[in-house]
C-alpha cells in the first residue's frame, strides 16, 4: 500500500472532523440537529431529559409555581433552545444547565412567542428575570439580547413569572 494515499486519507478525515467540530462550535449545524417539540409527549421529545422545576418565595418558602421543563444540558440543545418551537404549553418550560456560573446572554433566535428568561445562581437563587417579547415581523430575534448571571437559565411563557409574583431573590428547585 502506498503510504502517500494513507497520508491523504488521514488528512481528509482530519479536515472533515475539523469542519464538523467548527460547525458545531459555531452553532452553524445546530439548527439541523432538531429542536424541542413542546407538543410531544415528554418521553418522545427528541432526546431531552425532563425535570419538574418548583419556584419558592425567597423569604416565606411558599411555593409560587411549578413547571415541567426540558433539560438543555449540551451545547447544541442550549444553542437551539426553544427556537423553531411553535408554542409552549402553560405548564412547560426549558431549563438550561451550564458548567458553572457566568455572565450569559440569551437571544430570541427564530422564536414565535414571547418568553420569560430567568437567570439562576448555582444555589437556586433567581438573579435576573427578563420578559422577552416575540420578534417582530421580518426580525429573526438575534438583536433581542437578554443578559444575566447564573449557572441555570429557565425559560417559560412570557408573563408566567409575573402572574405568580416571582421576583429576583426567590429560588428554584429541581432534580436531575
Amino acid at each position: 500500500m502506498n503510504t502517500r494515499w494513507v497520508g491523504y486519507g488521514v488528512a481528509a478525515a482530519a479536515v472533515v472532523a475539523a469542519l464538523v467540530l467548527l460547525g458545531l462550535s459555531s452553532g452553524a449545524l445546530a439548527p439541523y440537529l432538531g429542536g424541542y417539540d413542546a407538543g410531544a409527549d415528554f418521553n418522545e421529545s427528541r432526546g431531552y431529559d425532563h425535570t419538574e422545576v418548583a419556584v419558592y418565595d425567597g423569604e416565606t418558602e411558599e411555593e409560587l409555581g411549578r413547571v415541567n421543563a426540558a433539560v438543555a444540558d449540551t451545547f447544541s440543545k442550549r444553542y437551539v433552545g426553544l427556537s423553531e418551537t411553535d408554542d409552549l404549553p402553560a405548564d412547560r418550560g426549558m431549563l438550561f444547565i451550564h458548567d458553572g456560573a457566568a455572565e450569559r446572554t440569551y437571544v430570541m433566535r427564530n422564536m414565535s412567542f414571547g418568553i420569560d428568561i430567568v437567570f439562576v445562581a448555582p444555589n437556586g437563587t433567581i438573579t435576573t428575570i427578563h420578559e422577552a417579547p416575540e420578534p417582530g415581523p421580518n426580525e429573526d430575534g438575534e438583536e433581542q439580547r437578554y443578559s444575566g448571571t447564573g449557572k441555570y437559565v429557565l425559560e417559560v411563557n412570557k408573563g408566567w413569572m409575573a402572574e405568580r409574583g416571582i421576583e429576583e431573590g426567590d429560588r428554584i428547585e429541581f432534580e436531575l
